[in-house]
């Protein structure tokens, strides 16, 4: 397998130099040269496979010119090493539960993935990769968990000031070691902003060499896309998925799904009031707004990078998107009428990004699977606040809030960011 940038221009190169290199120099994102289809007799055998089984085939159709098939079995063994539960939420809708990994969010599948795949490919290195991550909540937790002591890695986390929750922000400044948060003043569209133009400048990755752990790596998108596999094993086939997206990657790596052969009837592509995409679906006409703080605050993105490969998975056609994609919005009021009303009806908790989703399927009465991208007690501010009342923190968190922040303040400003990156 090889793969080339979403512009169509520039060469193909192997999974391992998209890995690490990261993106293309010309704008785009990397992306499969050809999308693989899968056997009907593999798809038949989901139900009876471990997802760590599944995972393995899966994946081996992208790497398997750069990762052996029992170096691919481990790595998959040791990323898909917990629960993700379908658990029906109402008589039509079912959450996948995809927040039992260690922190608490669904990013952690990429987050591992990505992380064994380059301490894989630096065995044989003797040079330093620092690895830039943007983050709008969750990201940077997952990233951090994932590659904390893995030789060879510096991590840098940047993430929005007083934008994200209190417990997001524990995961991201505490862990030290290898890991360096960056507080920088300003949005994640900012923050994203700053590790792109690290990414174009050529003087600084002749000095260093810079990888990301955002979605824009394509080690971080493809593995989220085992997700959609998950209904497979619990005989769902042909279900309407709604995803709460941000930056698009999760979205889009469940078309990818779709376009290897899982049977999904349509995605949801539901949005907090940062609705760029929805727009899009509705109107035709892309067009990026001033981020707006939410208390979906993972999915403040007014410009998500994902969208290159969305235009790419359609071959650039409108038409066949919205065959695909239904839009679905939400404002922070009716998201915390929805965690209101579901623990009300169903006995169920949902934290801001999965209401949104759940409440999609609702509208109109729909049959189907939402994500449940995080888990509820990240969030427990806005949890108190729609429940009228106070929902005491889980014992599993308890001790990561007792634990000292450390972090780094910075002004959205490159250069003073590039001479942090070079001291």
């Amino acid at each position: 397998m090889k793969f080339v940038s979403t512009t169509g221009q520039g060469p193909e190169v192997s999974f391992r130099e998209a890995v690490l290199n990261n993106l293309p120099n010309d704008g785009g994102l990397y992306f499969p040269a050809k999308i693989p289809r899968l056997d009907h007799r593999f798809i038949d055998e989901i139900p009876m496979m471990q997802l760590s089984e599944i995972a393995t085939v899966v994946l081996s159709k992208f790497c398997s010119e750069d990762i052996s098939s029992d170096e691919l079995q481990s790595i998959a063994e040791r990323v898909f090493d917990f629960p993700m539960p379908l658990v029906q939420v109402n008589d039509k809708i079912h959450s996948l539960e995809l927040f039992h990994g260690p922190t608490f969010a669904f990013k952690d599948i990429g987050a591992k993935f990505l992380a064994a795949c380059l301490a894989h490919f630096n065995q044989n290195e003797n040079k330093e990769t620092t690895v830039l991550v943007a983050t709008s909540g969750d990201t940077g937790g997952a990233v951090a968990n994932g590659f904390l002591g893995v030789e060879g890695v510096r991590v840098i986390i940047l993430y929005p000031k007083g934008k994200v929750s209190e417990l997001q922000e524990k995961q991201l400044t505490t862990l030290g070691r290898n890991i360096t948060a960056l507080e920088v003043e300003g949005t994640f569209d900012d923050c994203q902003n700053l590790v792109k133009q690290a990414f174009a400048d050529k003087q600084l990755n002749k000095e260093m060499h810079l990888s990301s752990a955002n979605s824009i790596n394509i080690a971080r998108w493809l593995p989220q896309s085992l997700f959609y596999y998950v209904p497979l094993q619990y005989g769902f086939r042909d279900v309407t998925i709604a995803v709460p997206s941000g930056n698009y990657g999760n979205l889009t790596s469940g078309v990818l799904a779709m376009k290897m052969g899982v049977l999904i009837k349509e995605f949801i592509a539901a949005s907090n009031a940062n609705d760029v995409v929805p727009r899009y679906l509705r109107s035709g006409d892309y067009a990026p707004e001033v981020t707006i703080p939410t208390i979906a605050n993972a999915m403040d993105v007014s410009d998500p990078s994902n969208f290159k490969r969305l235009l790419s998975l359609f071959n650039g056609s409108f038409q066949e998107i919205k065959n695909h994609l239904n839009p679905f919005t939400s404002d922070d009021n009716a998201i915390k009428q929805t965690i209101r009303e579901c623990h009300n009806e169903n006995d169920y908790l949902l934290d801001p990004h999965s209401a949104i989703a759940y409440a999609a399927l609702l509208d109109p009465d729909e049959e189907g699977v939402f994500l449940g991208t995080a888990h509820y007690c990240k969030f427990l501010p806005t949890i108190n606040e729609a429940l009228g009342r106070e929902v005491s923190i889980p014992d599993f968190a308890k001790d990561l809030m007792a634990q000292k922040k450390q972090s780094i303040e910075m002004k959205a400003n490159y250069e003073q960011f590039k001479e942090y990156l070079i001291s």
